[in-house]
């Protein structure tokens, strides 16, 4: 229903509703247009009319040649499509993309960017409004209204056309998608030389041989033409059994999940669950099938419609939804299409190629025993990485769409340790790889050979705790003999469920943690959400930069009462176990670790009060994250129990680097001499205040930089449990008058080029150190 013009000042707000509640006109334009030209001529019509805007036109990406190209236009010259192009950066268009940020200008010629293009005959167009269109880190194009009139655009315009540019970003790249299987259909593709290798990032490590098959259906299913797209002739009873069965699949899943996620499993599907018992959801497909449509153009319809609806929110946990609707969209859709059922059959033992994959789609396809995870898009988040990682799935994040377009069954071999990505690889890869097999087997067996206490070759003590993100990695904790938990991440359990957890609910998780690992020293980390660790059901608004915004300690100290109930149940966890510690992450000043103690301080006592029996005497401990914190460290250190150093994130802020952000991902270097005379320097503290310090960030797995933290006097590595055994047989091999010397070298050179050097033949250092040790202080003949 189309909402009513009333009076002049209110058109333009009914207009900007009537585009948002009608966004699912851009699937339903999708679904019926014969190639991405029409549709993108479709939706430009439809933008233009509902933001009575005199033009609309369309830019889209072209990644051969570099540059944007004007694909669609209503109001503009139509010959000029297909021939205008744009750098990144040129014009007010151009810069669009360029910022990733919208542009919007009373009169865009008095913009000094503004490029004029005659072929277009745009000069009589004053007022100009762009957005750019894009999905995870993939550019896609620029959505541009022009106006006759100055000062035409204000802020809804804004927000507006960035609600309609975030729906468009999936329409667009569901054509796409579309396109390419058509394209495929037509006859046996060639793999392009560019494709043969490709180098990504490992978000899980590990190594994978086998054939390859993309997911892609789920898009079809739902916004395709294929066969399903005609009359089934299905109807009420099919309906209803097709939900019984999905609900009877979600619960098989939630159960078989029970023992190795205990702690996800039922969170991760209570979305799901929620909307398939969601009265007006059912009660809408109801009734379209009772008024006469197909069962399956009923659930296409609704589902559109509510992906549509939460797209368009400005609220980021309403467009979370938009998964769990595609989710719960397609599996319906499956199990009322016979053809459509084979989606998440038949992957076993294979590398599975998706443009992005959510938590509970790591859990379908663990469950299918696939041998790896291929995504084309987007970068490492934290919750799928943890999750990937928890189950042992090889996966890397390669930004290569055109993966997409390979046959299925192309031979795949993955090397997740270092992210390498070989399409149809050849005879001398795969002696490589077996190589490397070799030498993996060879860690496993090093495996059965850890021992309880780590020594250096000289007798120097080394603890080696375990970085825990679920409670199925606690068993191969204990198996590899790990002497504790270096670092619990809380946040997971908050990461992948559709509301906030009870205390109860958290009490549970922690219990589990500390009966796993009684009489052994135990860190439980605060809330770290915020940057990439995104909460889909918290109100926070989107900030412009997430990893300076309102992230861990920060986000705790705002939000009291849920800090009150983390707190309280990690204390009541803690009972009977006096080796407990409680660390608080991201801290930047002296008075945020006093006031995250006092919440600390008030909850004991309310615990007191209750009668609840608690831990009364929990250690207290921060994360050092961030280099502000280095020159107050001494400060820190002695308001502090314990120490440990991210150094993820303290490379990121100290050298300001978006680790996950490809581009400048060779700026982010833990060789820089900044980062390891700030570690010294940490270290250094700690120990003037008698303050244990630990490193729980990658670098303590990493050979040539677990011996500089051992040389800098960090006696406490805390690693993902797989890590383990290699890091204790390097420490065995290891004198510390080795690591102590390799250090001090480091410390002395003032170039990243240098340390580079030096720490690219640390093994050589080693062994010149153990027959030349006296020369190391003078330079000696490495230099």
């Amino acid at each position: 229903m189309r909402i009513p013009r009333m009076n002049a000042a209110s058109n333009k707000y009914a207009d900007h509703l009537n585009l948002l509640f009608d966004m699912s006109e851009l699937t339903n334009v999708l679904a019926d247009s014969r190639d991405i030209n029409h549709f993108l001529r479709e939706t430009a019509r439809m933008v233009a009319q509902h933001l009575d805007a005199d033009v609309c036109s369309i830019y889209l990406y072209d990644s051969q040649h570099h540059d944007l190209v004007l694909r669609a236009t209503v109001g503009l010259n139509p010959e000029s499509v297909g021939k205008v192009r744009l750098k990144s950066g040129e014009g007010l268009v151009g810069t669009t993309m360029m910022s990733r940020q919208p542009i919007c200008e009373g009169s865009a010629k008095a913009n000094p960017r503004f490029k004029y293009i005659a072929e277009t005959g745009e000069e009589r167009f004053e007022s100009f409004l762009a957005v750019p269109i894009f999905r995870g880190v993939e550019n896609i194009g620029v959505l541009v209204v022009q106006h006759g009139r100055k000062d035409f655009f204000g802020e809804t315009d804004i927000l507006t056309l960035k609600a309609t540019a975030s729906q468009l970003a999936g329409a667009i790249e569901n054509a796409r998608l579309l396109m390419d299987m058509a394209d495929r259909s037509e006859g046996e593709k060639v793999i392009p030389e560019e494709l043969r290798f490709i180098r990504g990032q490992s978000a899980c490590p590990g190594f994978a041989f086998a054939p390859c098959l993309k997911l892609e259906k789920a898009v079809s299913l739902l916004f395709g033409k294929g066969p399903e797209g005609k009359r089934t002739g299905l109807g009420i009873d099919a309906y209803h059994q097709a939900l019984q069965q999905t609900l009877d699949q979600l619960k098989l899943l939630q159960e078989r999940f029970a023992e190795r996620l205990p702690e996800s499993a039922s969170m991760i599907f209570t979305a799901h669950f929620m909307i398939l018992k969601d009265s007006r959801f059912h009660a809408e497909i109801v009734s379209k099938i009772r008024s006469g449509m197909d069962a399956v153009q009923a659930v296409k319809s609704v589902t559109r419609h509510y992906i549509a609806l939460f797209s368009s929110s400005p609220y980021s946990y309403l467009r979370e939804k938009v998964v769990d609707m595609q989710d719960l969209g397609t599996r319906l859709l499956e199990n009322l299409l016979p053809e459509g059922a084979d989606e998440w059959h038949g992957l076993q033992h294979r590398i599975i190629i998706a443009r992005e994959l959510y938590p509970s789609d790591i859990l379908k396809l663990a469950s299918q025993d696939v041998a790896g995870i291929v995504l084309v898009s987007g970068g490492i988040t934290s919750h799928v990485s943890i999750l990937a990682r928890s189950l042992k799935i090889p996966a890397i994040i390669a930004d290569k769409p055109e993966l997409l377009a390979i046959p299925d069954n192309t031979l795949l071999l993955m090397d997740a340790d270092i992210g390498n990505l070989y399409v149809d690889p050849s005879p001398a890869v795969l002696n490589q790889f077996e190589e490397r097999n070799q030498a993996r087997a060879k860690m496993s067996r090093l495996a059965s050979q850890m021992i309880p206490t780590t020594l250096t070759a000289d007798g120097e003590r080394i603890q080696l705790f375990a970085n825990i993100n679920l409670l199925s990695e606690l068993p191969l904790a204990n198996e590899l003999l790990a002497e504790g938990i270096g670092l619990y991440r809380s946040e997971f359990p908050f990461i992948i469920r559709s509301s906030f957890p009870s205390e109860e609910e958290q009490y549970h998780i922690y219990r589990r943690i500390v009966e796993a690992m009684p009489q052994k020293p135990i860190v439980i980390r605060t809330l770290d959400i915020g940057g990439d660790k995104v909460l889909a059901y918290s109100d926070a608004t989107v900030e412009a930069n997430p990893e300076l915004g309102l992230r861990s300690i920060r986000f705790s100290l705002q939000h009291t009462d849920i800090f009150e109930q983390q707190i309280r149940a990690i204390l009541r966890a803690g009972a009977g176990h006096p080796d407990l510690g409680i660390m608080f992450p991201m801290i930047a000043s002296l008075d945020e670790l006093l006031e995250a103690k006092a919440v600390v301080r008030h909850c004991l006592e309310e615990l007191r009060h209750n009668g609840f029996d608690h831990l009364e005497t929990p250690k207290i401990g921060i994360m050092v994250e961030l280099p502000a914190v280095i020159p107050i460290m001494d400060e820190l250190a002695a308001e502090s129990d314990f120490l440990s150093i991210g150094t993820n994130d303290f490379i990121q802020y100290m050298l300001a680097v978006d680790r996950t952000n490809e581009k400048v991902a060779r700026y982010y270097q833990p060789a820089h001499p900044a980062v390891l005379r700030g570690l010294h320097a940490i270290v250094q503290a700690a120990r003037r205040q008698g303050k244990p310090v630990s490193v729980c960030g990658e670098l303590a797995h990493e050979p040539e930089y677990a011996i500089f933290l051992i040389g800098i006097g960090v006696r406490r590595l805390s690693l993902d449990p797989q890590y383990l055994p290699q890091v204790q047989g390097l420490i065995q091999r290891l004198k510390l008058k080795q690591a102590e010397a390799f250090a001090n070298l480091l410390l002395t050179k003032a170039s990243v080029r240098e340390t580079t050097e030096i720490i690219a033949r640390y093994r050589e250092y080693c062994e010149w150190i153990e027959t030349e040790h006296h020369n190391v202080h003078h330079g000696g003949h490495l230099k």
